[in-house]
C-alpha cells in the first residue's frame, strides 16, 4: 500500500490506499520510515493516491493502539533527518497523525481543495512529541493552538497565508511542481545539497 519509486536522485513514496482515504496502518508507517532511513539520495517526495493525502491512523488500528505508537515519531524523525530536500506533495486533505509527515518535510505543496486538521483534542490523544513544535515553528503558537486545541480545519488558501504550506498547485501539475522545486538539488552535488540544508536548519 506504499508505492516506492526511485528515479535517479529522487525517491517518491506514495500512500496507495484510496478506498480507505489513505489511512495508515503500523506496517505502512514502518515501511515509509524504513524506505527513508535506507535512502541516501538528494530528493524525497511524499504524496498520496486519489483525492486524500491521508486521513491519519486506520480506525481499527487506532483502536488497537496505533494512535499512540512510537512509529509515528520514527517516521517524522526519519523525514526530518533526511540530508536532502524533502517535499510533501499534498494531493488532498491531510489529517491526524499524518500531519507529522508533512510537518517534518522541508517544503509542502498542496492542491487547492486540501484541508489540514489534527483533531487530537476531540479524540483524547496527545499529538506526537515533535509535531507541536514543528507546527508552531511554521505558523506561530496561537495558530498551532487553533489547530491542535480548537480543532480547526484549515483550508489550503489559509494554510498558504499562514505558512503551513508553501505553494498551491492544480492537481494535474502537483507532481510536476514538486519536481520543479527539486530540480536544482537534483542537478547539484549531494554534499552541496546537504551543506546548504545544514546551514538553514542549524
Amino acid at each position: 500500500m506504499i508505492d516506492i519509486d526511485q528515479t535517479g536522485d529522487v525517491l517518491t513514496l506514495a500512500i496507495n490506499r484510496p478506498d480507505k482515504a489513505n489511512s495508515l496502518t503500523r506496517d505502512m508507517l514502518a515501511e515509509l520510515a524504513d524506505a527513508i532511513e535506507e535512502y541516501d539520495g538528494k530528493v524525497l517526495i511524499l504524496t498520496g493516491r486519489g483525492k486524500v493525502f491521508s486521513a491519519g491512523a486506520d480506525l481499527e488500528a487506532a483502536k488497537a493502539g496505533l494512535a499512540t505508537d512510537p512509529v509515528w515519531e520514527q517516521l517524522s524523525s526519519a523525514i526530518a533527518g533526511f540530508k536532502g530536500l524533502s517535499i510533501a506533495a499534498l494531493n488532498g486533505t491531510l489529517a491526524g497523525g499524518a500531519c507529522g509527515m508533512a510537518l517534518a518535510c522541508d517544503l509542502r505543496i498542496s492542491v487547492p481543495t486540501a484541508k489540514v486538521f489534527y483533531p487530537v483534542m476531540r479524540l483524547g490523544f496527545l499529538p506526537q512529541p515533535s509535531d507541536p513544535k514543528r507546527l508552531a515553528a511554521l505558523v506561530g503558537p496561537a495558530r498551532a493552538k487553533m489547530i491542535l486545541m480548537s480543532g480547526q480545519k484549515i483550508e489550503a488558501a489559509e494554510a498558504l497565508e499562514w505558512g503551513l504550506i508553501d505553494r498551491i498547485s492544480d492537481p494535474e501539475h502537483l507532481m510536476e511542481t514538486a519536481h520543479q522545486l527539486a530540480a536544482d538539488c537534483v542537478a547539484a552535488d549531494a554534499s552541496h545539497v546537504a551543506a546548504i540544508k545544514r546551514m538553514i536548519d542549524a
